[in-house]
């Protein structure tokens, strides 16, 4: 027979101020729930990491049910498994969350995040690794991770702050084009002679073929965008000259 779940934390902070509520607490999700026998402890354990998680849920209360997990026999394997499981069905950023409580609780040290660590846990998609084949056409350090190679190319490019990339065109004769969609971060998009556009994650914006233009990420902020290619006849692209820093000063 399985060690009886026991639990009091209800009645003592709550006892007085909300007794129904330290009752159900203690005696009904403690003392009549996790002891149901129809699914074993680890299992509930399992069970309720993975519903904070979907809830975005990340103080003591998870912390409390990692440590209850692992003392239920989930091993660190198995955790990360469930972590990366759920991840792709609520979220990246949840999942980044989840992890550094985990590797505390099964005593992994955790490394200081960087900045570029901290902008990722913020996006769904990948930044990716230094775009350096194209690094002579940008001020600054961009990155670049494919999304899609068949059918229609899409990816997904990551500024630093302050990183934008020359003026550039995409030229065609017949359709051609591209279209940008932000997908993470603040950025700015300038067609030649025209005033910025601010793009915060959900501005989409459509470039045309033949249309003097660069993009980049606002001074103060990562930014990223996925570039989706817009299939046309006797495509090229024509870098320029870099946006003058003046110009780029200017934005806010």
């Amino acid at each position: 027979m399985s060690e009886k779940i026991v639990q009091t934390a209800g009645r003592a902070q709550l006892g007085d101020f909300a007794p129904m509520f330290a009752h159900l607490n203690d005696d009904v999700l403690f003392g009549e729930v996790w002891n149901e026998d129809a699914i074993d402890v680890k299992s509930k354990c399992i069970i309720t990491v993975v519903s904070l998680m979907a809830s975005g849920i990340t103080d003591s209360s998870l912390t409390y049910h990692l440590q209850n997990a692992k003392a239920h026999g989930v091993s660190k394997e198995e955790i990360a498994a469930i972590i990366t499981h759920a991840t792709m069905y609520v979220g990246w950023p949840k999942g980044w969350a989840v992890f550094r409580q985990a590797k505390e609780v099964w005593n992994e040290k955790v490394s200081e995040l960087s900045e570029m660590d901290k902008y990722q846990n913020t996006i769904f998609f990948p930044i990716g690794e230094p775009n350096d084949a194209y690094a002579q056409y940008f001020v600054g350090q961009s990155y670049l991770a494919p999304v899609s190679t068949d059918q229609v190319p899409v990816f997904n490019v990551t500024f630093e702050p302050g990183c934008r990339n020359n003026w550039h065109i995409h030229h065609a004769s017949k359709n051609g084009g591209q279209m940008l969609i932000c997908v993470g971060g603040r950025g700015f998009y300038q067609e030649w002679g025209k005033e910025p556009i601010e793009m915060t994650p959900g501005t989409v914006v459509n470039i045309p073929a033949n249309v003097k233009h660069w993009h980049g990420a606002a001074p103060d902020s990562w930014f990223s965008h996925l570039a989706v290619e817009i299939a046309g006849e006797d495509t090229s692209t024509e870098w320029l000259e870099p946006v003058s820093d003046e110009d780029y000063s200017r934005l806010k």
